[in-house]
């Protein structure tokens, strides 16, 4: 690592032109404040070089002081020279120090001697700009920031002090000042690589910047992501970029992520209202809203002006109670006013993935208890796309479709379900499933003639003896050639499902889906 040299060209030289002798050489004192009275009588007069000779002369009577405390002064050969003092070659052997520490990569050690040096000479940029490289290696940008705008208020063409500051800028994710850093680097020194790299780095973290704002408020929260990891490559601990990253991660249902992010940025600092927020979101969106409400109250604590966190609480403070009053009146068999609580629950956080699909599904149970089978297969649809391993809407709409024989739906449904969970009562619902598949794909002698499964022997009969009349090719015999084949094919049929269904050992067989093919071949309408 480059010192800082502990030169004062100013007493070199003599101020404005003056030389200063040591004291050995026949020079009393150095100028004090009492030789400052013409200054000020010229002052009155509006003398215009009335505030220099004040610096000066102010100049002066810190180094008299200095000589008091018994300084020496030592020539160094040809026009340079120093004040060389005990505190200052104790300084300077603590940077040493601290350098050859940092040369090993201590850097807790080499941070240890920088301080000592400070505190021996705390107006050396040097030792400052060291110590911020130290704090830069120990990813404490936030001190090292500090002593980086300390170095370059003390020495402002201390061209690392501009660059440190501007690389702790960068990394704690202020690209605008950093750039601003680079650029006055560039000013003292044009061909400076490292500057104009880093200059091009802050101004892509603007862009970053620029194209998340933007992508967020299209709501397009992978872009987003996308675009804080770029930044966080070049911007590495900035909390403001892994905040934006973890919300969006926690409104893409990736909670585990948001949460791993929100976590880390907790363990270094437990009041982050930001962090608390983000932590509150993932437990609001995973539907454990007690918990989440807590951590938006404790957010709100730390930053009472946090919007988010307001927003959020108040938000999952009505989800709750909706879900809630809607629970209720449904075990009341109040259907109608559940179907009202849980579409006004719907209503309240569109982003609420978890929670919503749950929602969606009881609606649709309300669907299927008001007899309203599409509507609730609807409901069953919207919330498997919300979740698509919501087994409790699989096994509803499964049922929805069985009752208005739709059965190939619901096989797929019931595999989708036996896949996930290899049950029992999964397993006897496929099947039960596939059998009706089975029978719907023969001929529904039930529809033939007009009854119901459930139908009596006496029924069964009459609605024959009805049809057969409907049916009868003698009925027809004035009707087209067409017409007279088709009701002869419908007599056919009803002949064939009677034969069937009035025989119990028969139709017990059909109703338990076997194969009765071979046997209705020799069938036929009398």
């Amino acid at each position: 690592m480059a010192t800082r040299s502990t030169e004062n060209p100013s007493l070199a030289s003599g101020l404005n032109g003056r030389n200063l002798q040591a004291p050995n050489q026949g020079q009393k004192h150095l100028p004090t404040s009492s030789d400052a009275f013409p200054v000020a009588k010229r002052k009155k007069m509006g003398c215009p070089k009335c505030v220099l000779l004040q610096q000066e002369l102010e100049m002066c009577r810190q180094e008299n002081e200095r000589l008091q405390a018994g300084c020496r002064w030592v020539a160094l050969g040809g026009s340079s020279a120093r004040w060389d003092t005990p505190w200052l070659r104790e300084a300077e052997g603590f940077k040493d120090q601290g350098n050859a520490f940092y040369v090993k990569k201590d850097y807790s050690e080499a941070f240890n001697y920088y301080t000592k040096a400070i505190d021996a000479c705390p107006k050396n940029a040097s030792y400052y700009g060291n110590r911020a490289a130290t704090l830069m290696m120990l990813c404490r940008f936030r001190e090292a920031l500090v002593d980086s705008q300390r170095a370059v208020r003390l020495d402002d063409c201390f061209m690392k002090g501009h660059l440190r500051e501007g690389k702790c800028h960068l990394s704690l994710g202020n690209a605008m000042a950093a750039s601003r850093c680079f650029q006055k680097v560039l000013e003292l020194e044009p061909s400076n690589s490292q500057a104009q790299q880093e200059h091009k780095n802050a101004t892509a973290v603007l862009e970053y910047e620029r194209m998340a704002e933007l992508d967020f408020e299209k709501r397009d929260f992978r872009k987003v992501v996308y675009s804080m990891d770029k930044a966080l490559g070049l911007a590495s601990t900035c909390h403001r970029f892994k905040i934006l990253k973890a919300e969006c991660l926690a409104l893409l249902g990736r909670y585990l992520e948001a949460q791993s992010v929100a976590s880390d940025i907790l363990r270094m600092d437990s009041t982050n209202g930001d962090a608390l927020y983000v932590r509150g979101l993932c437990l609001y969106y995973e539907d454990c809203i007690d918990k989440a409400v807590q951590f938006f109250v404790q957010a709100l604590r730390m930053a009472p002006d946090h919007e988010k966190s307001r927003l959020a609480c108040r938000n999952a403070k009505a989800l709750k109670a909706k879900k809630e009053e809607g629970n209720k009146v449904f075990k009341d068999s109040n259907f109608e006013a559940a179907y009202r609580l849980y579409s006004e629950a719907l209503a309240i956080d569109p982003n609420n993935i978890k929670t919503n699909a749950k929602l969606y599904c009881n609606r649709g149970t309300v669907g299927a208890k008001l007899n309203k089978p599409d509507q609730a297969i609807e409901d069953c649809t919207s919330a498997i796309k919300l979740d698509d391993t919501y087994i409790k809407a699989y096994l509803r709409r499964a049922q929805c479709y069985m009752d208005i024989e739709q059965y190939e739906e619901a096989v797929r449904d019931y595999e989708k379900v036996y896949q996930t969970e290899k049950t029992k009562e999964h397993k006897h619902l496929l099947k039960t499933a596939q059998l009706e598949l089975k029978k719907s794909k023969r001929k529904d002698y039930y529809k033939v003639l007009g009854v119901g499964k459930n139908a009596t022997e006496d029924e069964i009969k009459k609605a024959y003896r009805k049809r057969a009349l409907m049916h009868h090719p003698d009925r027809h015999s004035a009707a087209t050639p067409e017409v007279q084949k088709e009701e002869e094919k419908k007599f056919k049929e009803m002949g064939e499902a009677f034969t069937v269904l009035s025989d119990p050992k028969k139709k017990t067989r059909y109703d338990c889906g076997h194969d009765l093919e071979d046997d209705s071949n020799n069938m036929g309408g009398q």
